[in-house]
C-alpha cells in the first residue's frame, strides 16, 4: 500500500499578512498620535536624519545647521575676528560668541561702529531663505564686577541693554521681529569662575565671561 501524503491544513497561506498589516497600522496610528501631541526638536531631527543617511544610505548629507555653521565660520575668518569670537553647536542649534569688548566700550551698551560690519554679515546670512524659520536669541553676559550708574543700576540692566542693542541692529537689517529675542543674564551664567578658590579676582576669566552670545535654533514644530 502506498502511504498517503499528509493532508495540509485548510486555509489561506497569506493569513499572516492580515495580522502583520493590523500591527503596522496600529504602530502608525501610535506614532501619529505622539507627533500630534509633541514638538519636534528640529536640530535633533537633523542629526538623526544625517546619521540615518550615513548609516543606511552610506552617504553624507549636509544639514541646514551644518551649512549655517560653515558659513558663519567663513565670516569670522574673513572679518579676522577669530581671536575675539568662537563658534559651536549643541542639540538646539548653532552658538556664536563674541567678546563684549569687541562690541561695546566698558560700562556702555552703545554698539561700536567696528562691530556693525560683522553683525551685518551675520544678519545677511540669517536672512537667507533656507534660514527664514530659524529663531535668533541674543544673550548679554557680564562678569561679577558690580555696576551702579543712573543708566545701569546693576549688571542685569547692562546685559539686557547690550543684548537689545544687537537685536535692534538685526531689526535694522530686516530680520523679522518674531524671529528675535533679547535676554540679559548679568553674571549668573559664567563660562569660567570669576574668582579663584581664595576669592581673588581672575581678570582673564572675567574677560571671557563678558560676552555676547547669538544662538540660532530651528523652529520647533
Amino acid at each position: 500500500m502506498i502511504p498517503r501524503e499528509p493532508r495540509r491544513p485548510q486555509g489561506n497561506e497569506d493569513d499572516w499578512m492580515t495580522t502583520y498589516a493590523d500591527m503596522v497600522t496600529l504602530l502608525l496610528g501610535f506614532f501619529i498620535l505622539l507627533a500630534s501631541i509633541s514638538k519636534v526638536d528640529m536640530a535633533l531631527f537633523e542629526q538623526v536624519q544625517a546619521g540615518m543617511a550615513k548609516g543606511v544610505g552610506k552617504r553624507d548629507i549636509e544639514t541646514p545647521l551644518e551649512t549655517l555653521k560653515q558659513e558663519v565660520k567663513q565670516i569670522l575668518v574673513e572679518m579676522n575676528v577669530q581671536e575675539t569670537s568662537s563658534l559651536g553647536s549643541d542639540s538646539a542649534g548653532v552658538i556664536i560668541e563674541f567678546a563684549s569688548s569687541s562690541f561695546f566700550d566698558p560700562g556702555s551698551a552703545t554698539l561700536r561702529e567696528e562691530a556693525k560690519p560683522i553683525l551685518k554679515r551675520v544678519a545677511d546670512t540669517l536672512n537667507a531663505d533656507v534660514y527664514k524659520n530659524f529663531q535668533v536669541e541674543v544673550q548679554g553676559h557680564t562678569d561679577d564686577t558690580p555696576i551702579h550708574t543712573p543708566q545701569f543700576p546693576s549688571n542685569w540692566e547692562l546685559s539686557a541693554e547690550r543684548a537689545t542693542g544687537v537685536v535692534r541692529y538685526f531689526l535694522e537689517q530686516s530680520i523679522t521681529p518674531t524671529r528675535l529675542r533679547a535676554v540679559g543674564f548679568a553674571d549668573v551664567a559664567p563660562k569660567v569662575p570669576n574668582l579663584d578658590p581664595f576669592g581673588n579676582p581672575l581678570p582673564q576669566n572675567r574677560e571671557i565671561n563678558r560676552r555676547i552670545v547669538i544662538r540660532v535654533n530651528p523652529n520647533r514644530i
